[in-house]
């Protein structure tokens, strides 16, 4: 397999049970579906996915690293309409991702330049938050299972 060394990177907040959906799918989706936070990716971008909680919308922390990736077309498409439940019917954008086999790296056991900044846990809440490329390979290495 060859190792690609990204120039952008991302971070994008999902719970796991989604993110399990996402991986199987081989694409992400932001936001509940809205455009703005996909079209900021770029081919080639690292996307990591951070899982507040197992399941969406329970309150009980999971707060692990589950899913690791690089972005893999070139433009933002829409998908087949589905039923995001309180939002309704939506016709989600997404993008394609090549994601990696990875295993789950709980948040503390991975040092972060993301981490390490005065309440980092308060931009998470944007969905989508830049990622240091540094702090994507440091994922990529603690999240390895090859």
């Amino acid at each position: 397999m060859t190792v690609v060394v990204v120039q952008r990177a991302w971070l994008g907040v999902v719970s796991a049970d989604h993110t399990q959906r996402a991986v199987e799918g081989g694409f992400i989706q932001l936001n509940h579906g809205k455009r703005y936070g996909v079209a900021r990716l770029r081919a080639g971008d690292g996307f990591v996915i951070y899982s507040p909680t197992e399941r969406y919308g329970e309150k009980q922390p999971l707060r692990a690293f589950t899913a690791l990736g690089v972005v893999a077309d070139a433009a933002p498409y829409q998908a087949e309409a589905m039923n995001m439940g309180s939002h309704g019917i939506v016709q989600p954008w997404r993008r394609r991702i090549e994601f990696l086999p990875v295993r789950r790296a709980d948040l503390r056991s991975v040092e972060l330049e993301l981490t390490r900044q005065p309440n980092w846990g308060y931009q998470l809440r944007r969905g989508l938050v830049p990622l240091e490329p540094e702090d994507f390979e440091a994922l990529r290495s603690a999240m390895s299972i090859s």
